[in-house]
C-alpha cells in the first residue's frame, strides 16, 4: 500500500488562539501510522491565520478521515478541510 501527502486548512475558533501551542496539540492528537511533514500559515483576514498542516497517511480506505477527524477533537479548532492531496 502505498501513501498520500494531504494539505489541510485548520482554522482556528479565534485570532487570539496561540497558533505554537495549537500546531503542538495537532501533532500530539495525530493517529498511529500518520505523520506531518511541516506547517504553513496562511493570513485568512481581520488578524485571523489558518494552519495548513501537510500530513502523511497510508493510501487505504479513509485516507485523511481519521487525522481530521483527531484534529476536530482539538480544542481551539474551528474547522478543517482538504485543500490538496496526492501520492507519495
Amino acid at each position: 500500500m502505498g501513501k498520500v501527502a494531504a494539505k489541510l486548512k485548520v482554522m482556528p475558533e479565534s485570532p487570539e488562539i496561540d497558533l505554537d501551542d495549537l500546531q503542538e496539540k495537532l501533532e500530539a492528537s495525530l493517529p498511529e501510522g500518520a505523520q506531518i511533514n511541516g506547517f504553513e500559515r496562511d493570513d485568512v483576514a481581520f488578524g485571523l491565520v489558518a494552519l495548513l498542516p501537510t500530513v502523511i497517511v497510508a493510501d487505504g480506505a479513509g485516507g485523511t478521515e481519521v487525522v481530521e477527524e483527531a484534529f476536530g477533537e482539538v480544542d481551539g479548532v474551528e474547522s478543517i478541510s482538504v485543500e490538496n492531496v496526492g501520492r507519495v
